[in-house]
């Protein structure tokens, strides 16, 4: 079987469009996975891929590439809390979408950040992630301590219970600010009226039709002067044609 028949497959299977993604990095990664389970060729992998529903899930959290870490690059965090979200603050209701949210992270790591500004029931983070494991995994809110380097120490203490060793539970209070759910960046529709849209660490891994595709979803998504954040790999060279404003590296405004 050749790898275009096998992506038709992987669509009707999952509804992931692998032509969405750049073809020899992730037709390397995928012939990766399929040699390391002990698999010759696609034929027989797809079918151990309907039989076997462990083995799906691990390969679809291996292919959408799921990487995370509580305030990962911190100096973007720092521009996000400095620049960015005093300007959404007097609000009655901020509206934050983290797409491709992963295991949780990042939407909590946001949680935390605005409790620093405004009260806790104010806050109301939409996040999203096309991997149902992932999902499964960040509202129990475990981590390993490893994911946990870059969070200061205060809100660790606050907001954080060490379970054993190496784990540790994030706080009730943080897990209600963030409600989870499945979305498929490249099929699915997007919420409407946000006012900051994290897309961090993904589009890297798109062709450059489908991130021209998602940049004009997300500017349409946004409200007036709403902002998209994306991840310190990426950024967009011709943000203008897209109607974006460049507020600071990887923060750009939506021009109405």
């Amino acid at each position: 079987m050749k790898y275009e028949q096998f992506k038709l497959i992987i669509y009707k299977l999952s509804n992931i469009d692998l032509n969405c993604y750049k073809e020899r990095q992730m037709k390397r990664r995928i012939d990766t996975f399929i040699k390391k389970n002990n698999y010759k060729e696609y034929g027989d992998f797809l079918q151990a891929l309907r039989e076997n529903e462990e083995l799906y899930s691990e390969f679809l959290s291996y292919i959408t590439i799921n990487v995370s870490e509580f305030f990962r690059n911190p100096r973007q965090w720092d521009i996000l809390k400095s620049i960015v979200l005093p300007e959404y603050l007097s609000k009655d209701e901020i509206r934050i979408w983290s797409c491709a949210c992963s295991t949780g992270d990042e939407p909590y790591s946001l949680a935390m950040l605005l409790a620093e500004f405004i009260p806790m029931k104010k806050i109301k983070i939409f996040a999203t992630d096309i991997d149902k494991m992932v999902l499964k995994q960040a509202k129990k809110g475990i981590y390993d301590y490893k994911s946990l380097l870059n969070v200061p120490s205060e809100m660790l203490g606050r907001y954080f219970k060490r379970i054993d060793s190496k784990h540790y539970k994030i706080s009730d209070e943080i897990k209600k600010c963030v409600h989870f759910r499945r979305l498929n960046l490249l099929e699915d529709e997007f919420p409407k009226r946000t006012d900051l849209i994290l897309c961090r660490n993904v589009i890297i891994y798109f062709t450059d039709d489908a991130k021209n595709a998602l940049y004009k979803k997300f500017y349409n998504s946004l409200n007036s002067n709403g902002v998209l954040f994306l991840g310190c790999t990426e950024q967009i060279v011709d943000y203008k044609e897209y109607n974006y404003d460049l507020i600071e590296s990887f923060f750009y405004k939506k021009i109405v």
